[in-house]
């Protein structure tokens, strides 16, 4: 989601979408939450929006370029990407913590 989605478009017209969803099907809240969160999290990493990004370019020396902070930032997602695969597949990596 947030590769193509900004996150106020997340927060405020997908979570109340899938939200009855996920009630009905039983499937437990934080779980979600943290879901949507990590995803969150992404969003702000990846472009087109990546503010993130934007805030890390307004701080780095004059030579660095926008190009060299997108390369720079993937191993980063990619990262992000197998943390929120591992919670997809196992649940009790989050449930455990409450």
């Amino acid at each position: 989601m947030g590769f193509f989605i900004d996150f106020i478009e997340i927060i405020f017209i997908i979570v109340p979408v899938v939200t009855p969803i996920f009630n009905e099907m039983n499937v437990d809240m934080l779980w979600v939450s943290v879901l949507i969160a990590f995803n969150l999290q992404t969003s702000f990493l990846t472009p087109p929006f990546g503010f993130a990004l934007f805030y890390l370019k307004g701080v780095t020396p004059q030579g660095v370029s926008t190009n060299q902070i997108y390369k720079g930032v993937i191993p980063f997602i990619i990262i992000q990407i197998i943390v929120l695969a591992l919670i997809v597949k196992f649940p009790e990596l989050v449930m455990k913590i409450s």
